[in-house]
């Protein structure tokens, strides 16, 4: 229940930077938007690279693993220039500032070059992670994939602040890593949650409202026999899930903000530092 508590005090703090600034959504709204075409760019490619290497035989999906290390590159591009642009965004906010789409944007353009070394970086551990939990599965070593997991997330806590730290000090991707962790055992020790409050709370909006939303619209058609409750209500879920995952991503952002400026300046303004310590190291 504390756990709990905390969650939601830290989803309303957070909320509080989204309410003078609602303009930051628009971040992870046009990283989402990008991604939707940058998926539909590769599915064919994909295919083809599939294809080779059956007609190869070569017993290594060489072509397949081509292709997914220029999608997971293309992909972590997109999504760590919106990041960026958001937490960039953020951090004025925090310091006092009113900013503007156009100052998120002129932060991530000129950090560009800092953003490709880490998406690099991050498609190489994505990549490596893929093929470890891919050949575990096809041996059935259950084990593997439980350690590629385990893997992935202490690779995610150790780089917890880098998009922050290029953000605000445009460090190269290996000094941006060793950065970002240093800062994490500064503020709070060794140890970090793998996962974030706010993901809890926003998990429990999403199971319930969910549930909801199938219960009305089965229910509702049952009731008048016809499928169009049904239909209607599954687009509402559709539209739910994501206005869910665009207010999490952007609170997400907003946390992570606010917990570089603590970790390296030992304020964060509108977000009180004692119940992101809570969050992070309950």
């Amino acid at each position: 229940m504390e756990r709990i508590k905390r969650s939601w005090e830290l989803a309303k703090a957070s909320l509080e930077v989204l309410k003078q600034d609602r303009e930051l959504l628009i971040f992870p709204l046009l990283s989402a938007v990008v991604m939707i075409f940058v998926t539909l760019t590769f599915l064919i490619p994909t295919i083809v690279g599939n294809l080779l290497d059956q007609m190869l035989n070569t017993g290594i999906p060489v072509f397949a693993y081509i292709l997914l290390f220029l999608f997971y590159l293309v992909q972590y591009i997109v999504v760590y220039f919106s990041s960026t642009a958001l937490v960039g965004a953020a951090l004025i906010r925090l310091r006092g500032g009113d900013p503007t789409l156009k100052d998120g944007f002129q932060i991530a353009s000129s950090r560009i070059l800092p953003i490709i070394g880490w998406s690099l970086v991050s498609a190489t551990v994505g990549l490596l992670l893929n093929i470890f939990s891919s050949n575990s599965k096809e041996k059935g070593r259950g084990i593997g994939s439980i350690i590629a997991s385990l893997l992935g997330a202490g690779w995610n806590v150790i780089t917890f602040l880098v998009v922050p730290v290029v953000a605000e000090e445009g460090l190269g991707p290996i000094k941006a890593i060793q950065r970002s962790w240093n800062l994490l055992k500064r503020s709070w020790g060794e140890q970090i949650a793998g996962t974030l409050s706010i993901g809890l709370v926003f998990g429990l909006i999403g199971v319930g409202g969910g549930l909801l939303l199938v219960g009305l619209g089965v229910g509702l058609s049952i009731l008048l026999e016809n499928v169009i409750p049904g239909i209607l209500f599954g687009i509402l879920l559709i539209l739910f899930i994501l206005a869910l995952s665009l207010f999490s991503s952007t609170l997400n952002g907003i946390f992570t903000a606010s917990v570089y400026a603590y970790a390296a300046e030992g304020q964060v303004g509108l977000i009180d530092e004692n119940m992101i310590q809570g969050a992070i190291n309950p």
